[in-house]
């Protein structure tokens, strides 16, 4: 049975860092394309990065590049996302997501599992 599992969430002050986890199992993260999501209050879900079986990374926001790495811990079978420089506008829900598929893909309906998400707040 596949699933994923995030972590690493919480409430931290702009300019702060934060290491998601996703947590894979029934499935092997290194075969597959990962992708993170988030959603904000109020607005829909936006694909954030995606790291591919090459190990190769793409970054769907400008307003993250420089700032967010993903990667990938197959020993753990896990994929990361680091961020840094956390600002307000990073608040949302962070959630991992496959598509089953080695490619990335740019649309959360293109997603055939997801994780439950967890929230990263960022508050002075």
């Amino acid at each position: 049975q596949v699933r994923l599992v995030e972590s690493g969430g919480g409430l931290v002050q702009p300019g702060e860092s934060l290491t998601l986890s996703c947590k894979a199992s029934g499935f092997t993260v290194r075969y597959y394309a990962i992708h993170w999501f988030r959603q904000a209050p109020g607005k829909e879900r936006e694909g954030v990065s995606c790291i591919r079986p090459s190990g190769g990374r793409e970054y769907a926001l400008d307003a993250v590049k420089g700032r967010f790495t993903i990667s990938r811990d197959d020993a753990r079978n896990t994929v990361l996302l680091q961020m840094n420089s956390l600002t307000p506008e990073d608040t949302a829900v962070y959630y991992c997501a496959t598509s089953q598929s080695a490619r990335c893909q740019p649309h959360a309906h293109d997603m055939a599992y997801w994780g439950k998400g967890t929230l990263v707040t960022v508050s002075s």
